[in-house]
């Protein structure tokens, strides 16, 4: 499993929120204690809102906390809206193609979890992409495709209906071939003005998820940053998250 955050507020350096904190995202990649699994070394990426509609992106197939570049831009980028996300695999190759987020025209995303028995399922859920969809596939992750159905759902018009949509699809496919893997994930994703993210399972195991309001913006992270979770507000399982251009965070039930 992987370790993500994203972030939207005043405009912020990405170290502040990356390598400041006492237990920033960069010590998560090396101590997680929510994860599945501990160290998160299988790549780690950053996206950004600046100035142009489409987002910047920076991946990278190294360690996180071993990325001098990594330090090096997240000092000089100052941002109201990023993602940074660090990759434990879950079977899918080490390669930049597979490092999150995953970007799609004005269009962010990145994803924590699995579809279960995924390379059992991957064939069927990819010929199920419209082919003007499918052309930006790049990588080989389960987390890219659930992106892709995302916008193949809708996302531009109805964002919650469109993971509702696309959490349905990949539950179908895999009551339909017979699998009983549990489909588990929090992601999040955006159009450089609204952030959205869900917690799901399909078992009572969700991945953790939280988000914390102060006098800058809206966090929302894997795990805390604190030594405890003090001002953190965990997302409930089977939900969806909005946070609106001017900072307020809606919560609601994910229809599914």
């Amino acid at each position: 499993m992987c370790r993500w955050l994203t972030f939207r507020g005043d405009p912020t350096f990405l170290e502040e929120l990356l390598f400041v904190p006492e237990y920033s995202l960069i010590h998560q990649s090396l101590r997680a204690r929510q994860g599945a699994t501990t160290t998160n070394g299988d790549g780690f990426g950053v996206g950004w809102y600046g100035e142009r509609e489409e987002p910047g992106l920076f991946r990278e197939v190294l360690p996180a906390w071993n990325d001098s570049n990594l330090r090096a831009l997240a000092h000089q980028i100052r941002s109201h809206l990023f993602f940074a996300h660090v990759r434990a695999s879950t079977g899918t190759e080490t390669m930049r193609a597979n490092c999150h987020p995953f970007v799609v025209g004005r269009w962010m995303f990145m994803h924590n979890g699995q579809i279960g028995q995924y390379e059992k399922l991957r064939r069927i859920i990819d010929n199920a992409l419209p082919d003007e969809l499918y052309v930006h596939r790049q990588g080989t992750t389960d987390s890219e495709a659930v992106f892709l159905h995302l916008l193949a759902n809708g996302v531009e018009v109805d964002p919650q209906g469109a993971m509702e949509a696309t959490i349905s699809r990949i539950e179908e496919i895999a009551e339909v071939t017979g699998l009983d893997s549990p489909f588990r994930m929090t992601t999040a994703f955006s159009d450089g003005q609204r952030l959205y993210a869900a917690r799901y399972s399909s078992d009572p195991n969700p991945p953790s998820l939280y988000y914390r309001q102060d006098d800058i913006g809206t966090l929302v992270v894997s795990e805390p940053f604190g030594a405890d979770e003090e001002g953190w507000q965990p997302v409930g399982p089977n939900t969806f998250l909005l946070c609106d251009p001017d900072g307020n965070v809606r919560v609601q039930p994910l229809k599914v």
